[in-house]
């Protein structure tokens, strides 16, 4: 039996979940039911009249826009002719005339489980800015498409920006219903929230098991494979090597024209490669870093999502890379999400002194002892907002 999207579970009975309101709706081309029909036309079709907004995270209402720090602006919506409130624009933070026209925030959002995916910071902005204005929020779930496994440090306090808001780990292991529920209760929120839950998924899930369409939440995220490479191959948006960016295949390709990739593996600790090929190639990106040169590096094929570490191989990689290039390699600098000082890479790995120690050439199994209790304990602290029982 195919998983049942929040979306479709709504859709059965809406009149269970809102109140006669006026409804708003945070989307973007990902937010479809099982049959690729989009949200605002479900809603408007078995609640006429009451949606009467439209909200966009980063990327764009269509997801047009391709990269970090390129802006939408509002707009209108030619099939519904509703207003298109950009929240990745003149402002990431709803503002009152932005939610004037409702009483209720719709939110159906596919995240892709990592902690730099911003569009669960524009969930977190929408339910606080409900909670000042006396708004509810509804979050219709999807699933984590890469299960629901947690990995990595977690942020420090210091490494906060629009790419990282909370202390959780790089790979978070919950559905965006679950990490709202988190915000709300462990991070003080305290909006009005509920959470519309799926049907039929559970947490051992990769997205390919679930029966449901694909559909890519932002240009870079092509398919479930790239979701599960992501939580690793991100590190790269921090440095002058290609994520893939420009490619058929992003984030499934990392290289850069210094790089000799045999030489690179063989710096590498076999344990990281369970579950995993890393294949050499040579690519030539047609857009965004290195565009029109050859990069060598490699593909990540996963054999194996349950021995696959994605944030460990690539802490390696990039320590290796880091260690074999020293005359070459060079961190991409600010700005990086509209932080204009700090370094990007602090701001994707989380936490100032992981940088420093893979620097350093602490091997990524000792890091990853340093960083077991803290995740121990957020994977305790999430027990209590699961909605699909335990991994």
């Amino acid at each position: 039996m195919a998983v049942k999207t929040g979306l479709d579970v709504f859709l059965e009975n809406p009149s269970a979940w809102t109140r006669g309101e006026r409804l708003g709706l945070l989307c973007n081309p990902a937010s479809v039911d099982s049959k690729l029909v989009h949200a605002r036309h479900r809603i408007t079709h078995v609640l006429p009249g009451r949606l009467t907004a439209l909200y966009s995270p980063q990327h764009g209402f269509f997801a047009e826009k391709q990269d970090n720090m390129i802006e939408s602006d509002h707009d209108t919506d030619p099939a519904t002719g509703l207003p298109v409130f950009s929240l990745y624009g003149e402002t990431r933070i709803p503002t009152p005339a932005m939610f004037d026209p409702i009483d209720t925030l719709v939110v159906d959002l596919q995240d892709v489980g990592t902690r730099v995916y911003t569009f669960i910071y524009t969930l977190s902005y929408c339910m606080e800015a409900a909670h000042k204005m006396g708004k509810r929020v509804i979050v219709l779930d999807r699933p984590n498409p890469i299960g629901g496994q947690m990995e990595g440090n977690l942020l420090t306090p210091d490494c906060q920006s629009f790419v990282g808001r909370y202390p959780i780990p790089m790979r978070h292991g919950l559905t965006i219903g679950e990490l709202a529920i988190l915000f709300n209760t462990t991070f003080g929120i305290q909006c009005e929230l509920d959470v519309v839950p799926l049907q039929g998924w559970n947490r051992s899930m990769m997205f390919r098991q679930t029966g449901l369409p694909w559909v890519a939440p932002s240009p870079n995220m092509p398919t479930p494979e790239t979701a599960m490479v992501y939580p690793g191959q991100v590190i790269w948006e921090g440095t002058q090597v290609s994520e893939g960016r420009g490619t058929t295949q992003p984030f499934e390709f990392f290289g850069a024209p210094f790089i000799t990739p045999e030489v690179l593996l063989e710096q590498l600790n076999v344990e990281l490669l369970s579950g995993v090929i890393l294949r050499p190639i040579a690519f030539e990106p047609t857009s965004n870093k290195w565009n029109g040169k050859v990069c060598k590096g490699c593909q990540i094929h996963v054999t194996d999502t349950a021995l696959y570490q994605p944030y460990a191989l690539s802490l390696a990689l990039y320590q290796a890379i880091f260690q074999l290039y020293k005359d070459d390699f060079a961190y991409k600098l600010p700005p990086y999400e509209y932080e204009y000082e700090r370094l990007p890479m602090d701001l994707i790995l989380g936490d100032i002194k992981l940088r420093q120690a893979l620097e350093n050439q602490i091997p990524v199994s000792v890091v990853a002892k340093a960083w077991a209790a803290d995740l121990s304990g957020y994977k305790a602290e999430t027990k209590k907002v699961f909605l699909y029982g335990d991994a």
